[in-house]
């Protein structure tokens, strides 16, 4: 193996915002090993904010995915700067590319092998090498967290075990936004306690109903003399591109008039990580936004549908998970949440909340 210091290494993870977040105790661990390489990542424009102020990389590079381009842009004009991604990428003449991911990741093997690296590190359906993955990792069968399921990807290079926490660092700007707006809420109290609920799931069966909702907020601040920070994801929820959940947040904010209740509508990415740096805890669904949450530090009660829990959980962090008979998040009840979240605060050290009434 080259020395430590000339090592160059580059991580690609092409998919969700979640699976990046999930990434970063890979990183972490070859920072750890190596702390003089050059550990780069390469990215799509989509979830790039997550890895923007990571401390234990080099250099994030990212390209834009077809169905990502921005409204106008040309495709031959996405296509060229995705070439001089390429010749850049390919002058740092990389010893190792990780494909990071939980399987074979075939189009990734190609980007990979297109930039000429002396070794591709993946994994393959049976272990053995392809035309581009010439240290093979054979796909992980075993029921883990899909952190332990990257780990085998790292122990070509001497790192067996993966960091113990995720690393979001959020842009101090953003931060600095959102507690600008919070600070400008009438009811907002320097010191408050906040709750964030984040009512947003992309998959129908992790979404909980706005009624629900607003008891929970209501329940909270009975017992917690709490602020409520509601995160969701803006738009009309008919948009066949970008559902959003516009409607369902007027219902609640309708709902809970005269209670803390501090909007969070989070148009991009560095948006939302900005504002959930702020609140204590987090009750969510399962999905890029509960990752994001464990990335921050913050103890979490989420939502389980039709997903795999025992994969996806929260990593790092104190966490209750709640997943009905049915995987359908809207069978869960206001009793079982509130007893959720007290559990979780039992776990943390504070306060319980009182049963509901």
């Amino acid at each position: 193996m080259e020395a430590s210091d000339t090592l160059r290494i580059l991580i690609i993870r092409r998919d969700n915002i979640g699976d990046l977040v999930c990434t970063t105790p890979m990183i972490a661990s070859l920072r750890a090993r190596f702390p003089a390489a050059q550990i780069d990542a390469l990215v799509n424009s989509y979830n790039v904010a997550v890895l923007a102020h990571n401390p234990h990389l080099n250099s994030v590079f990212a390209y834009t995915k077809g169905k990502h381009r921005a409204e106008g842009e040309y495709v031959l004009t996405n296509l060229w700067r995705r070439f001089a991604l390429y010749v850049r990428l390919l002058r740092n003449r990389y010893d190792y590319v990780i494909l990071a991911g939980n399987g074979f990741t075939g189009r990734a093997a190609g980007m990979a092998k297109r930039l000429l690296p002396k070794h591709i590190i993946g994994f393959t359906p049976d272990g053995l090498p392809t035309a581009a993955i010439d240290l093979p990792q054979k796909v992980p069968t075993a029921a883990q967290h899909c952190v332990q399921l990257m780990a085998p990807l790292t122990v070509p290079l001497g790192v067996e075990k993966p960091a113990e926490r995720l690393t979001l660092v959020p842009n101090p700007d953003q931060v600095r936004i959102a507690r600008q707006q919070l600070n400008a809420h009438a009811s907002y109290r320097a010191g408050m306690k906040l709750i964030g609920l984040h009512i947003s799931a992309r998959k129908p069966s992790q979404r909980w109903p706005a009624e629900r909702f607003i008891a929970l907020a209501r329940h909270l601040y009975q017992h917690q003399r709490c602020g409520i920070m509601l995160f969701w994801s803006p738009g009309d929820e008919h948009n066949p591109l970008h559902p959003g959940d516009d409607g369902k947040a007027a219902a609640i904010i309708n709902a809970l008039s005269g209670l803390p209740l501090f909007p969070c509508p989070t148009e991009t990415l560095p948006e939302l990580i900005g504002s959930m740096a702020l609140p204590d805890e987090v009750i969510c669904s399962d999905g890029g936004a509960m990752h994001i949450a464990a990335g921050l530090g913050k103890p979490i009660v989420c939502f389980f549908g039709l997903s795999d829990a025992q994969v996806w959980h929260p990593w790092g962090v104190p966490f209750e998970i709640l997943q009905p008979p049915s995987k359908e998040v809207a069978d869960l009840t206001l009793e079982e949440v509130v007893a959720a979240y007290g559990r979780l605060m039992a776990r943390v050290g504070q306060p319980d909340t009182q049963q509901v009434e």
